[in-house]
């Protein structure tokens, strides 16, 4: 209508891209996840350009755009340390999938071969929508089907127009044909959309940690080591478990291969040599809890407990969605579950007491520890003066929220996605009013279904038969 007020949300993305926009995000419960600020009640965030630039009370700024957040939490961002994005439109292909061989010949044998760039970007878009929906500020996404340059350039354009903080972690694919492009394309993606470190998005190496799956060519070792170190670029490491994983890992050790710059996922059956070695070499760790125990990953048995014996604060991940549930409050809730069983069962019938984490560990391994599982605990993780604004606010009056009265314990076992009202990520509203924002969900819906019949088609033709969509579990 002529003449009408500009809405809030119109206020703030009018002047999204002025670095001096002052926001104050004001009556709030605030977690800052910060150790030297804790928790604030009717507390006020004030935010400036794409950072946060004060926590407090009572904070009155001249000129800021108000946003009143009484009744809600703000809290950090979700990080999630490991997803494989590209997947995404396959969701619950495989729910029941009960190790790790079905997964590789139903997804990586099967499906990912008849991906194309645009499959590659509709998946990974869909994944990082669907996190910054559910809290998820910074995502790993581990693009390990990267078959061309296309592929990866699609993967990457896609972190790029969702918004997320995003880091691409490349991989080739394990089976199938592809242009053999990788790890020395690497330089080229480098050069294209990573020319500083403090960008939205960033850009790591992704490998298996021994070459039992896919051969020698996707193993952690020297020539991957060296290409990391060439791009100055971090190295994320999947398939981290069992006897051959910790065999790699002291052999790393005495190589010289161990460092800050790896991340370790899964880390499940490791060896108390290899979780020491790790430790020393400050390799951090990133857990997949639901991943372990539903696809039954050797133990089956989130080493949340190894790690902090050995001083290692772990991330949280989703890992794969065509088996798994996309967001961070169920990593949360299972890892806190089960560690807390081990922990009771480790003592029952004896006068020891058990060692439990608590609803702030978990938060802390969803939020602090993921950026620095990343290395970007520097950038984000917590609402802390100087960080970049990724944050989210929680409604805590909501029928499964109220009353507040710990507000770590309602984010951990109350809350869920509806209860997110808004999403920032650098200081940028991605989600308001419990919608994502800029996002045309009717295209995306058609853009998610048309992938789905296109990689069906091509399955048809492949196998040379005329099995429809649902028979071969594609939708």
């Amino acid at each position: 209508m002529t003449g009408q007020l500009p809405s809030t949300l119109e206020t703030l993305t009018a002047a999204e891209h002025d670095p001096d926009r002052l926001v104050l995000l004001t009556g709030g419960t605030v977690v800052t996840m910060d150790p030297a600020l804790g928790t604030l009640e009717r507390a006020d965030v004030l935010l400036r350009g794409d950072r946060i630039a004060e926590v407090g009370r009572g904070l009155t700024v001249a000129d800021a755009i108000v946003v009143d957040v009484s009744g809600s939490i703000v809290a950090p961002g979700f990080v999630d340390t490991h997803r494989h994005a590209w997947q995404a439109q396959m969701r619950r292909t495989i729910p029941d999938v009960d190790d790790l061989v079905d997964y590789l010949q139903s997804t990586l044998v099967r499906v990912a071969p008849l991906y194309g760039p645009h499959d590659m970007y509709v998946g990974t878009r869909l994944a990082a929508l669907t996190a910054l929906d559910g809290g998820i500020t910074t995502m790993l996404d581990f693009s390990h089907n990267s078959r061309t340059r296309e592929h990866s350039d699609a993967a990457i354009t896609a972190l790029l127009d969702a918004g997320i903080r995003g880091v691409h972690a490349s991989m080739s694919p394990h089976f199938g044909d592809w242009d053999q492009q990788w790890p020395g394309d690497l330089a080229r993606l480098r050069s294209t959309y990573f020319s500083t470190d403090d960008q939205l998005v960033t850009l790591r190496l992704a490998a298996l940690a021994t070459p039992e799956i896919a051969g020698a060519r996707l193993a952690y070792g020297h020539d991957l080591a060296r290409v990391a170190a060439d791009l100055d670029i971090g190295v994320s490491l999947d398939v981290m478990f069992g006897a051959a994983a910790s065999e790699a890992i002291v052999r790393w050790e005495r190589e010289g291969l161990l460092g800050p710059h790896l991340e370790s996922i899964h880390s499940t059956a490791l060896s108390a040599d290899a979780w020491a070695a790790m430790r020393d070499a400050g390799v951090t760790v990133s857990l997949a809890p639901t991943s372990d125990m539903q696809i039954g990953l050797e133990d089956a048995v989130p080493p949340v407990d190894e790690a902090l014996a050995h001083g290692i604060r772990p991330g949280l991940s989703v890992d794969v969605e065509v088996a798994l549930a996309s967001d961070m409050f169920t990593q949360m809730r299972t890892l806190l579950a089960v560690q807390r069983m081990r922990a009771v069962h480790a003592v029952y019938g004896t006068d020891d007491e058990p060692v439990r984490i608590t609803t702030r560990d978990v938060l802390d391994f969803a939020t602090l520890s993921g950026a620095r599982t990343l290395r970007l605990d520097h950038t984000t993780g917590s609402i802390t003066p100087g960080k970049q604004a990724d944050l989210m606010v929680i409604d805590a009056e909501d029928l499964n929220t109220m009353p507040l009265h710990d507000p770590i314990g309602t984010i951990v076992l109350g809350a869920d996605r509806s209860n997110i009202t808004s999403v920032w990520v650098a200081g940028r509203v991605r989600k308001w009013a419990r919608r994502l924002v800029g996002v045309d969900l009717g295209g995306l819906h058609a853009q998610v279904h048309d992938s789905v019949d296109a990689i069906a088609e091509r399955l048809t033709r492949h196998q040379g038969n005329t099995v429809d969509a649902t028979e071969r579990g594609l939708t």
